[in-house]
């Protein structure tokens, strides 16, 4: 892994998102070459004048990571070369103001694989909420008080409005699982098109979690059902981390800054929330539906 992102980085103890980018990378190899938007990662891996990047890799604003990914492939493809062309994007990268680019970039079918570094707010600016940051989490921009619980409004389910451009390839991934992850990456990658992998990269600082439980947290989105693991190959669905019982949603909770305000209805809903969710993904995947 250190041959294609080095460890001389700036990223925070327990970072979820160094780790998700150095497994992507190298499930990927090093005929690669990276379009990341601004964020925590473009800001702690390229430090003037230092880098940790050892492949290939364009600085693009918040909103155009896929577009520049976009004409990278065409003018690999122009010019007879093969390469991956990987365009990586956060919550403002590629789920609220780079979603345009994003869109674009899946509408017209360009060679692109493009991997959301969910740690669902706007770390990198101070924890602003995004339309990624689950409801009731307490962020600056939605403060959790006497008068709001946090965020009033759900999750945008990012995967299922990305899998509803027909793309050949869209999955969640979590850093807790890095199997999983990399399996998908490589999957992705026998495809000819745009793929999109979506991955929970837990934030120590905008979560306000112990550094050491970054994995451990990771997984545990998992097992409560709050972040299923599931891809969408051709428009089916098919779970690949099942869990017989999801676990108590206090599990994942508990220990996060941003959820501490939480009230036993809080977080019920959320648990019901997650419920609802990972049954319908079920119920998708064993009646053999076709999205499209």
């Amino acid at each position: 892994m250190s041959d294609i992102l080095a460890p001389g980085h700036t990223a925070c103890a327990g970072c979820g998102e160094i780790i998700g980018e150095r497994v992507v990378l190298e499930a990927i190899g090093k005929n690669v070459v990276v379009c990341q938007a601004t964020g925590c990662m473009e800001i702690t891996t390229t430090s003037f004048p230092t880098t940790a990047w050892k492949v290939p890799w364009i600085h693009v604003t918040f909103e155009n990571a896929s577009a520049v990914a976009s004409g990278v492939a065409e003018a690999l493809a122009q010019q007879g070369k093969k390469a991956t062309v990987v365009a990586i994007g956060g919550d403002g990268g590629m789920m609220d103001i780079g979603f345009q680019a994003l869109s674009g970039a899946m509408e017209r079918g360009h060679n692109i694989l493009h991997v959301i570094t969910d740690n669902e707010a706007y770390m990198n600016t101070g924890i602003q909420r995004s339309s990624g940051t689950p409801k009731y989490a307490s962020t600056t921009t939605s403060p959790a008080g006497s008068v709001l619980p946090g965020k009033g409004e759900w999750k945008k389910d990012i995967l299922m409005v990305c899998a509803a451009h027909h793309i050949p390839y869209a999955a969640t991934a979590s850093v807790g699982y890095l199997d999983d992850l990399k399996a998908k990456v490589k999957k992705a990658m026998e495809y000819e098109g745009p793929k999109v992998i979506q991955v929970l990269t837990p934030c120590v600082p905008g979560w306000g979690t112990d550094p050491s439980k970054t994995v451990s947290l990771a997984k545990s989105a998992v097992e409560t059902g709050i972040w299923p693991l599931y891809e969408i190959e051709h428009g089916k669905v098919k779970i690949t981390h099942k869990t017989k019982e999801l676990r108590p949603p206090e599990e994942y909770l508990t220990g996060q800054k941003r959820f501490k305000h939480l009230k036993p209805e809080h977080i019920a809903a959320i648990g019901e929330h997650a419920k609802a969710n990972y049954e319908r993904l079920l119920s998708l995947e064993t009646s053999s539906l076709q999205l499209f």
